[in-house]
């Protein structure tokens, strides 16, 4: 590179390729996402995106935007939820003191040996 000129429009052509690839890939993911759309119609997209990129980009976005818009909503509160049912099923399981708790009354009620009381108590520890 010789001028910075040519450094610029190097950084807006890169620029450019990344956004085009950026709707390229979340166009192909919404395609692929909805389930209204028959395995057909799916192919013609695909090739549409091969042979005239921008151009079905652009057809794609306008026809089908809104409905691209509302399954990335669903598909990120799918995902919320099932980070909240993940955290809720971890914050429920029983702590370390209530596991050494419930293999002491096992050990006071003669259920286990002491040798197994230590081990319950070393996994519950760790």
């Amino acid at each position: 590179m010789d001028s910075f000129w040519d450094f610029f429009w190097f950084i807006i052509s890169f620029f450019l390729l990344m956004a085009y690839l950026m709707v390229l890939f979340q166009i192909v993911i919404d395609l692929f996402r909805d389930h209204s759309v028959g395995g057909g119609m799916k192919a013609v997209w695909v090739v549409g995106l091969i042979f005239l990129p921008v151009l079905t980009a652009v057809i794609y976005l306008i026809s089908r935007g809104g409905g691209m818009a509302e399954r990335n909503l669903a598909a990120a509160q799918g995902a919320q939820r099932d980070a909240d049912a993940y955290i809720r099923s971890v914050a429920s399981s029983s702590s370390p003191a209530d596991e050494i708790a419930r293999a002491k009354s096992l050990l006071d009620s003669g259920a286990i040996s002491a040798d197994e009381f230590e081990k319950l108590k070393a996994k519950a520890l760790t």
